[in-house]
């Protein structure tokens, strides 16, 4: 495997009129990762993924994929990457295994092969068994499915997947979670944009969080919880005023070994060495305050309390996650 990256940004750009949609973002994603690219709605995510596919030109800065300039090299770049969005188009009138042999012919695979190679992609997604049946008979998951393999006729050396389970139920999700697994394993760089952190901490060997066009954190989903190096203790309050929050955090700011308060709609995420023995304190302070918190909950960072004390806010996609 090359030492190259598989894909590399350098100070990556893209305005739209007077709007800095991504301000300078460097990336570089080693061949055979899955890489998860995480950020709010208007983050800048779509807008760098649209760049990396070569559907937006940058207005700065330069991106390779497999090693090819996403600008001078487009087409080539088209021809060594497969993309599956999360709006799925499929025929439904054409069988499994009709849509992935069409694929093939639209890369010029001949037609020998064509059915060669539909046949291991329905193998590797787990639909094998159902190829002969029309995709509108498919559920949600074996549809999703699908899309994966049709993405993978030419055997593209990067993969892009823009959020491919959502709408998924949690069984659909996780089977679909296999199948990136397995495409992953056999050699494919895997590009994920996702909204479900559950997602990126369980399929990711590397993430980036993006914010307002900025990588505002990197690295391995452990070390990004690691570096955090606190427990977490939230706090929820029946008033949800900016009177009580604010009062909540006057309380809690003289807490030794605090390192950062992250306010909420209704409640606060409090940062300490030691949780379990912060929570006396924690209570003292509030009741002095003459404060009454709902629920304390103490627990080790996840990656949503990365996020939140990356951006200042929670990602979307969790708490369709934490309902699921």
């Amino acid at each position: 495997m090359s030492d190259a990256p598989a894909i590399a940004t350098h100070d990556l750009r893209r305005t739209f009129k007077d709007v800095d949609a991504v301000r300078g973002v460097n990336l570089s994603i080693a061949p055979g990762e899955v890489f998860g690219f995480l950020g709010p709605n208007g983050a800048g995510k779509t807008t760098t993924v649209r760049m990396l596919c070569t559907l937006l030109p940058p207005t700065g800065g330069t991106a390779t994929v497999a090693g090819l300039d996403v600008v001078r090299d487009a087409a080539q770049v088209r021809r060594s990457i497969g993309v599956a969005l999360q709006e799925i188009g499929l025929d439904p009138v054409q069988s499994g295994r009709e849509l992935l042999e069409l694929q093939c012919g639209l890369y010029g695979i001949p037609a020998a092969r064509a059915r060669t190679r539909a046949q291991e992609l329905l193998e590797l997604v787990g639909l094998a068994d159902v190829g002969e049946r029309r995709t509108k008979t498919y559920s949600g998951g074996m549809k999703r499915r699908l899309d994966l393999a049709s993405a993978l006729v030419h055997e593209p050396q990067v993969l892009f997947l823009d959020e491919p389970t959502t709408g998924l139920d949690p069984a659909s999700r996780r089977t679909v979670w296999d199948e990136v697994r397995r495409i992953n394993e056999a050699g494919t760089t895997v590009f994920l944009t996702t909204q479900y952190l559950e997602e990126a901490d369980q399929l990711c060997d590397r993430l980036a969080i993006i914010d307002a066009g900025t990588i505002v954190a990197d690295g391995t989903p452990e070390e990004l919880k690691a570096r955090m190096g606190h427990d977490v203790v939230a706090l929820t309050f029946d008033d949800p005023g900016n009177g009580t929050v604010t009062a909540a955090e006057r309380a809690v700011a003289g807490l030794e070994g605090l390192e950062r308060t992250v306010t909420e709609r209704d409640g606060t995420a409090l940062y300490v060495r030691d949780g379990a023995a912060a929570i006396t304190e924690i209570v003292r302070l509030l009741d002095a305050a003459g404060l009454r918190a709902k629920t304390i909950n103490l627990a080790r960072p996840s990656l949503d309390d990365v996020f939140l004390q990356a951006t200042g806010r929670r990602l979307e996609g969790a708490e369709k996650e934490t309902a699921a």
